[in-house]
């Protein structure tokens, strides 16, 4: 009998601090109508001092076990995708564990910048499908305010903190339909966080983020058509088949465009970076969470989610909830 992964539970979490572009108005040359006109951001929640990646993903990962109706001592395997970690090491995926009071299965981290979901997702996909796991915990969480140079309007305009998770189980019948990752690290200097401990780039203004806006955006949009086409083609599938489209929520250019690519109104694209900013690799479980849980993505309808990140990194995960 085959084996698949389906989605058993959603959860999310997202900081109570709201930075408005009024806000950022304050600190740079900017303006509410600027920043909405070119990326569709208004507002974005900024962790507080005490707040971490794992705090964070203990709140959204025991929203998911709860909705999916798991104790978390029952899972097989914790993946967190996170380009914020708390610690270099132990993983983020240990210090969640740990908070969740469990000792029993592996925890380890992912990471692909804004795509870590989708890559942690078809890890879990492959333990599962492959019989060597039966539950497993994904969880996207970021606190990006701490990379952010906020003097510099090109990224600090962009980015905000958040967590989301889903609990994966097996099933008989098809959930995950297909997942596809891919990445190409000759474009590793147009988008990328310095590491300080790291040779040549310790010194204090190279530890924000660093991004080259416009040539990201073109080969981002490119390769996310492109990777609309191939997870369509390996399903036969008609655009037409897809019920919903849960993208990264990096900009409302891009993820309108990754629309007129599946030729899906805009009324059928779970869009949250109006309120919540790039959250990074929490935001397609941040947006998923919200369209299950206000009835929005009901049971049995055919999700795409697609993501695109420094690497560059970009994939996608066609599935039926």
């Amino acid at each position: 009998m085959s084996r698949y992964s389906r989605i058993a539970g959603t959860g999310g979490y997202l900081p109570r601090e709201v930075v408005t572009n009024d806000d950022l108005a304050m600190r740079v040359e900017t303006s509410d109508e600027w920043i909405v006109e070119r990326t569709g951001i208004r507002r974005r929640h900024i962790a507080a001092a005490d707040e971490t990646a794992s705090s964070m993903a203990e709140i959204a990962a025991r929203q998911a076990l709860e909705a999916a109706a798991i104790d978390p001592h029952d899972l097989d395997l914790i993946i967190l995708a996170t380009s914020s970690p708390d610690r270099v090491f132990p993983s983020t995926a240990c210090l969640l564990q740990q908070r969740l009071g469990v000792r029993s299965c592996a925890a380890f981290d992912v990471q692909a910048a804004c795509s870590g979901f989708i890559f942690a997702l078809s890890i879990a996909d492959q333990y599962i499908s492959a019989g060597n796991a039966n539950r497993v915990l994904v969880v996207g969480t970021e606190v990006n305010s701490r990379s952010v140079d906020w003097e510099d309007r090109s990224t600090c305009i962009l980015f905000g903190d958040g967590a989301g998770a889903v609990v994966l189980e097996s099933s008989t019948e098809p959930g995950i339909m297909s997942t596809h990752i891919h990445s190409d690290g000759h474009y590793q200097d147009l988008l990328y966080l310095p590491n300080p401990a790291s040779n040549g780039e310790g010194s204090d203004e190279s530890r924000t983020i660093r991004m080259q806006g416009s040539e990201v955006f073109k080969v981002a949009v490119n390769t996310l058509g492109r990777i609309v086409d191939e997870t369509l083609e390996q399903n036969g599938l008609q655009k037409s088949d897809v019920d919903w489209l849960v993208p990264h929520q990096a900009n409302i250019r891009i993820i309108a465009a990754t629309a007129k690519k599946l030729q899906l109104p805009m009324e059928r694209v779970v869009v949250t970076v109006d309120e919540q900013g790039n959250t990074s690799s929490a935001s397609i479980p941040l947006a998923f969470d919200e369209a299950v849980r206000d009835g929005r993505i009901r049971r049995g309808q055919t999700v795409l989610m697609e993501a695109f990140g420094g690497g560059f990194a970009w994939g996608s995960a066609l599935l039926r909830y």
